[in-house]
């Protein structure tokens, strides 16, 4: 005698499942610890010391040291893979992110997506999908507010496509947007001793290009942990058994696991921009893989009041990551494309005092 039942297992939505306008509500809610900064601090060694030390952080107006920027975006980012990129190929690029509430220790994140572009590849085995994601803390106030596409298999090729529609999102966030998750700063408590860099706000000129110097290499078991922090579960950065077959060979490593150690990688150069208060676009030029070794660079393209504020002002980056390649000559471009070395071109707003 046998008998059948309705699979209970979870294979990821693939490009022809999604729907403009779709909202999905992502599993699973997350309290993060300091035993979550610890891991974080351990696997890319950030030194900013606003986010280090809770002395430091409530001396010039913080209630305690809040979570890193990042470590947020990555869990409200991991929350969306099961629905959104289970089946990606690779994320693609950012737009249009904005942190607007700190986090602290104890607060709990949630995630919320919306479908709000389809494009199906000329290859038709691959489509473009675009979503706005937005994480929440416990008391239902937005923390972060995201678009982001990624690159989803089909799971049938002659499946029709779902849409053909390409969002239009905002090159850069607005300076007028930026600070909602930074309270107002002591200037005069900062210690720029203990920060670890004398370079305030008015000593940044724009055009300025600062080689961050040092490079990390980035092990197999490394990136897996990182990306099993965040609770992650996308294919490409786990099943050796499959990416084996796949055209790369191996593992893919998770192109945020880049832009955290660019960022840690900017303290040499940029050790008082505390507080990353947005993201205006991002592209992961290549991918990288364990083994290799990350170098980092970055441009000030533009500086800003915020209105209302005197504490603080921001810097507009574009911090270029490259891979076994260091920076002192800041690569870039060859020509029209992307020099081989670099794997993440990002632009994003940062906060530093004044």
């Amino acid at each position: 005698m046998s008998s059948s039942t309705a699979a209970k297992n979870n294979p990821g939505n693939f490009f022809e499942d999604f729907r403009l306008g779709q909202q999905i509500r992502h599993a699973t809610p997350r309290t993060i610890t300091t035993g979550d900064v610890a891991l974080y601090h351990g696997l890319f060694g950030p030194r900013f010391a606003v986010q280090s030390s809770d002395v430091f952080a409530q001396t010039i107006g913080y209630p305690r040291s809040p979570i890193d920027d990042l470590l947020v975006f990555h869990v409200v980012f991991g929350k969306t893979v099961p629905d959104i990129s289970l089946n990606a190929v690779a994320n693609l690029g950012y737009a249009d992110c904005r942190f607007l509430k700190a986090v602290y220790p104890g607060d709990t994140l949630t995630a919320v997506s919306e479908v709000i572009g389809l494009k199906e590849n000329s290859n038709r085995k691959t489509g473009i999908v675009y979503v706005r994601s937005r994480g929440f803390d416990q008391h239902g106030d937005t923390a972060l507010d995201y678009a982001r596409w990624v690159m989803v298999r089909k799971r049938d090729e002659a499946a029709a496509a779902p849409g053909d529609t390409v969002p239009e999102l905002p090159k850069a966030v607005d300076p007028a947007q930026l600070g909602a998750a930074c309270p107002a700063i002591n200037s005069a408590a900062y210690d720029f001793a203990l920060a670890g860099s004398p370079h305030r706000f008015g000593d940044y000129q724009v055009g300025e290009k600062i080689d961050h110097a040092d490079g990390m290499a980035v092990e197999e078991a490394e990136h897996q942990i990182a990306t099993r922090l965040y609770q992650n579960t996308a294919k490409v950065h786990f099943n050796l058994f499959a990416q084996s077959k796949d055209r790369f060979g191996k593992r893919l490593i998770y192109g945020g696991h880049v832009i955290s150690l660019a960022r840690a990688l900017s303290f040499n150069g940029l050790g008082n921009a505390f507080h990353v208060a947005a993201i205006n676009g991002g592209r992961h030029v290549a991918p990288l893989f364990a083994g290799l070794t990350v170098f980092a660079w970055s441009e000030v393209l533009a500086k800003a009041d915020i209105p209302g504020r005197s504490d603080v002002g921001a810097l507009r980056l574009r911090t270029i990551a490259t891979k076994d390649q260091p920076c002192a000559d800041f690569p870039l471009k060859t020509g029209d494309d992307y020099d081989p070395a670099v794997i993440l071109d990002l632009d994003y707003w940062v906060l530093m005092p004044k």
